[in-house]
């Protein structure tokens, strides 16, 4: 059992102010292996006076101060990538594989884009006789999920370092582990009491409580679209910034001139990669009405190959979702599909054979999916594929568009100029073409119901610094 009941607060570790515990559950066994204190606004408040008196000093440390912080970050969180790495296995069941190589990795990926980003950043630039300046914008909230925890904490905290703000880390309470390794890095490699805090917290309680505080002049969330416009209602009395990345329901648009065989196997592996708990993960597959047979037969072959299993367990390709609670909802969404008169061609309800404990999922696809579809419109996080069918290149830009998110977008294509036009009138954040992958100092984040502002790269440094115009400096 792992009991964590402390907080990180001003460069301690302290109790909470009202005593209050949660289990943390083991999502391959469905037992409690874990117990940490849930705060409440008055860990706020102690919180955001600490952040707010580290600010003074902080905000005008040295580019060079911060670049040896940051390094120092660096280097000692790639001393316990692995340790990172198990923490997020156990929470919420990443299989060991992706936990090693690409959950844990992600926190060494943002570390060093921030760093490298603040080597070059330019901070004054002058138009005329105007001096521009950014400035850091001042004690943040940040709040992220339990989906990819470690890369979330660390694209949010490496460039709030950089921009020389202070902060207070609010993780996901499912899977807060993670968040106090990355603590404990912190205090090691020397950042100033108050400048980082950490209070594990629900939602409505210490989320809330972030939201609405009048000292804390940025909100960065990530998660739900539901529990963003939440985060944004509660912020607006106090007008402070609200950076947010949520939702998304990305189509995968296979023209008609891709090799169907590999579009549609990369396809279904990039959905169920994470047991489909990916906001940008390519949940709608749009191929042309013709071969929807055929791209449903692939899609079928290749996840009922997907070895579903305990994320210990060598060649596990799928674990289990986060929760009971995200199983029962995939679950009706999976039941949903099949009333609304989709064709289920792989997986369905209930467990994967021979796993009666763990919230396994089989990964799943439908096709035959009309766009206005339960299972096309909602976002369902978990292991399932909707196939839709388009006429022509018209009709699938428009389906792929026709949805409240807008945070990614794939285009398969054997012209690479289509695929271009085609990525152009994409309503998205971002488009992958032929399965690219993300580039670390690229910018992150959605249209629409998927959020706004930016994060990675130059783009998220940008989301944590004020702009002043100093008029008349030049003269």
């Amino acid at each position: 059992m792992i009991e964590k009941l402390q907080f990180y607060i001003d460069g301690r570790w302290v109790d909470p102010v009202e005593p209050r515990t949660m289990d943390v559950i083991n999502p391959a066994t469905e037992e409690v292996y874990g117990r940490i204190s849930i705060g409440s606004a008055a860990d706020v408040d102690v919180a955001v006076a600490a952040a707010a008196r580290a600010f003074e000093t902080f905000s005008q440390s040295s580019r060079e101060e911060r670049i040896d912080l940051l390094q120092a970050i660096l280097d000692i969180f790639n001393r316990r990538s692995e340790e990172v790495a198990e923490a997020i296995m156990d929470e919420m069941g990443a299989p060991w594989g992706l936990a090693k190589h690409a959950q844990a990795p992600s926190g060494t990926q943002h570390i060093s884009a921030a760093l490298e980003v603040l080597k070059s950043y330019d901070f004054e630039e002058q138009i005329g006789a105007t001096l521009i300046l950014k400035e850091p914008i001042g004690v943040c909230g940040l709040i992220t999920p339990w989906n990819w925890p470690i890369n979330q904490i660390s694209v949010k905290v490496a460039p709030a370092i950089a921009a020389g703000c202070t902060m207070i880390l609010k993780p996901s309470e499912i899977a807060p582990f993670d968040a106090i390794i990355f603590a404990e890095i912190l205090d090691e490699a020397g950042v100033p009491a108050g400048v980082f805090n950490l209070i594990n917290g629900d939602g409505a309680g210490v989320g809330t409580a972030l939201s609405q505080h009048p000292d804390i002049a940025m909100m960065s969330f990530t998660g739900s679209t539901r529990a963003g416009v939440l985060v944004a209602q509660n912020a607006a009395p106090s007008v402070k910034r609200v950076a947010q990345e949520l939702g998304g329901k990305s189509a995968n648009i296979i023209l008609d001139d891709a090799d169907l065989e590999q579009a549609v196997s990369g396809g279904v592996a990039m959905m169920i990669e994470n047991t489909g708990q990916s906001c940008d993960a390519p949940s709608r597959m749009l191929v042309p009405k013709d071969k929807m047979d055929e791209a449903a037969a692939i899609a079928a072959k290749v996840a009922a190959a997907a070895a579903v299993g305990n994320p210990r367990e060598k060649g596990t390709r799928v674990g289990p979702v986060v929760s009971e609670l995200q199983w029962n909802k995939i679950q009706d969404l999976i039941q949903k599909g099949i009333d609304e008169g989709a064709t289920l061609v792989a997986g369905g309800t209930g467990r994967p054979d021979g796993l009666g404990t763990g919230y396994y999922v089989k990964p799943t696809v439908f096709a035959n999916v009309s766009n206005d579809m339960t299972i096309a419109r909602e976002e369902i996080f978990g292991p399932v594929l909707s196939i839709i069918p388009y006429d022509d290149e018209d009709d699938a830009i428009r389906i792929a568009n026709d949805t409240p998110y807008g945070l990614s977008g794939y285009v398969s294509s054997g012209d690479i100029e289509r695929a271009r036009r085609v990525a152009s009138r994409l309503r998205t954040g971002m488009v992958h073409i032929n399965g690219a992958d993300l580039e670390a100092m690229a910018p992150f984040g959605g249209y629409k119901h998927s959020g706004n502002g930016r994060e990675w790269g130059v783009h998220g440094m940008d989301e944590y610094l004020e702009v002043k115009s100093v008029c008349g400096y030049g003269k």
